[in-house]
Formats: structure tokens, C-alpha cells, sequence
């Protein structure tokens, strides 16, 4: 079983409303230090975790997968910011790199996808680059754009499929689900033909998945969508929760058998601002236990 202690906060909706109505006055003032605005949305914490599990081969032992999420390319998220995160990627050295979903905020009036998909084409994993399509790379906004900017990054794209990676005569799989909000995830498909005590990580882009993802042979879930809520109050919670992340939203959960881990994004969506929930990328280490 994975080592993992977490603790669970509980919220109040009432305490929710109450705080957004009060918060809107600070937010004048905390506004105008422009903390919220500038300072903690630029702001890249790099977190690092173990992932350890009797089911991960020995040959694994030490092996770093990165994952980055919600860029939400141009809602106030420009492209020297992301060149930044690019090379800080890198130098992090990553064997195996995934994206959870929301690379363009409005993927049909964005107009540097060229720039982008170059860009993502220079992140080096030697074991693979996989993506996942989240609620804004789909539907009205895209989702053929998405797909061909991150083909072209080099970055396998798993819609309701995994990809096993190989080490030798070991292997691991990465499975990714459709999106849940605009697309049609399909667990089952997602699943089909992986080896039976094949150690599996699952893409979903909307952490509440869990509920679903953990009545299948998955031992780790990794999600974004909910950027840490983008504005947490001491004592209240995240202010901001999108459907399908309230329930999870930022850090590590255990959801019956299953391990989820929700990243809190790189960029921002509906506001521009964050507050006490940091732009991140997680590093995890594989280690058999």
C-alpha cells in the first residue's frame, strides 16, 4: 500500500458564501498590494513526493515523473511565463512527463499555437510525454487543435486508453480518461488489456473522478482542474472550486484503495488571481516497496 498521511478538511457551504461575500472587501485591499494579482499567481513551487508500491519493479527504482497542468494559456498567462516553466522542466530532468489538461484557456482564438507546441516540443522525458484532454481543451474550444499542438509536441495524447512504459522486461502503465465534463470517459476502455499486477497511473483531469477511477484495478490517481482552489482563507477553504473538485482539490487524498493526487496548476481560470494556492509542478519518485 502506498505511505501516504493526509488529512481531510471538512467545509460548510454556508461558510463558502458567507466568505466570498466578506472576501470581496479584503480583496481590495489585498489587491492592492497587488499580492493576488501578480506576486502569487508568477509565483512556481516545485513540489516532490515518493510513490512507493510493492507493484512497481525494481527497474523503476528512482524514476521521476513530473506532472504539470492548467496552464490556461492566455487568461493572463503569457508566453515568457511559460517559457519559464519549460526550462524549468527540464532542468528537474524528469524520466516521464504528463499534462493533466487546460493548455489554452479559448483554444480557437488563441493565436500562438504554433509557438506553444514548439516550445512543449523541447521538454525531454526519455520514457515518454502523455497528455490528457481537459474541459477547456474540448468541445467549442478545440479539440482537434488541442490534439494536434500536443502530437506535434511530441506528447501521446490518452483518450480512454494507456500506453505501458518499459524498462527492460518491466513495465508500468499510464492510462488517461476522456474528459468528464465535455467529453465521454470511459473507465473500462481506459483499463482493457492492462497485465494483471501491472502498477497504473490514471490521467483524469477532474479529481472527483476518484469515486469512479477507484473501482478499477488503478493504483494512482493524478488530476488538476481545481488550481488549489486558486484563493484559500485560513479556517474556510478554497473559494473556488470547479464542478467535479469539490469534494478533492488540492494535495493528497486516499479514496479507497486508490492514491489521488490533485495538482494545483500553473495558471488561473475565472479570476487572474491566486491566494495561499501557488502555481505548482510535482515531482514524484517511483520507488518499489
Amino acid at each position: 500500500m502506498h505511505h501516504i498521511e493526509t488529512t481531510k478538511l471538512s467545509r460548510r457551504a454556508f461558510l463558502k458564501k458567507l466568505a466570498r461575500t466578506s472576501f470581496r472587501a479584503a480583496l481590495a485591499t489585498a489587491a492592492a498590494s497587488g499580492y493576488t494579482l501578480w506576486i502569487e499567481p508568477a509565483e512556481l513551487t516545485v513540489t516532490h513526493h515518493t510513490l512507493s508500491h510493492p507493484l512497481i519493479p525494481k527497474s523503476f527504482a528512482g524514476v521521476k515523473l513530473l506532472q504539470f497542468s492548467d496552464l490556461h494559456l492566455g487568461h493572463y498567462y503569457g508566453l515568457e511565463r511559460f517559457y519559464r516553466v519549460i526550462g524549468r522542466i527540464n532542468e528537474l530532468g524528469p524520466d516521464l512527463v504528463v499534462f493533466t489538461g487546460d493548455l489554452l484557456h479559448e483554444a480557437n482564438r488563441y493565436p500562438h499555437t504554433e509557438t506553444v507546441a514548439e516550445a512543449l516540443a523541447g521538454i525531454r522525458a526519455p520514457l515518454g510525454k502523455f497528455s490528457i484532454y481537459g474541459n477547456h481543451d474540448h468541445g467549442g474550444y478545440g479539440t482537434n487543435i488541442y490534439r494536434r499542438l500536443m502530437e506535434r509536441a511530441g506528447f501521446r495524447v490518452l483518450v480512454n486508453e494507456h500506453v505501458l512504459v518499459r524498462r527492460g522486461h518491466d513495465a508500468i502503465a499510464i492510462a488517461g480518461s476522456d474528459d468528464m465534463m465535455l467529453g465521454q470517459p470511459d473507465w473500462s476502455k481506459m483499463t482493457r488489456g492492462i497485465p494483471p499486477a501491472t502498477y497504473t497511473i490514471a490521467l483524469v483531469h477532474e479529481p472527483d473522478g476518484a469515486l469512479e477511477t477507484r473501482r478499477f484495478s488503478i493504483h494512482v490517481q493524478l488530476s488538476g482542474h481545481s488550481h488549489g482552489g486558486q484563493i484559500q482563507l485560513p479556517f474556510i477553504g478554497p473559494l473556488i472550486t470547479p464542478p467535479l473538485s469539490e469534494r478533492y482539490y488540492e494535495g493528497f487524498y486516499h479514496v479507497g484503495g486508490l492514491l489521488l493526487y490533485v495538482n494545483r496548476g500553473l495558471g488561473t481560470t475565472r479570476v487572474p488571481l491566486r491566494f495561499l494556492a501557488p502555481p505548482e509542478l510535482t515531482v514524484f519518485s517511483l520507488a518499489p516497496s
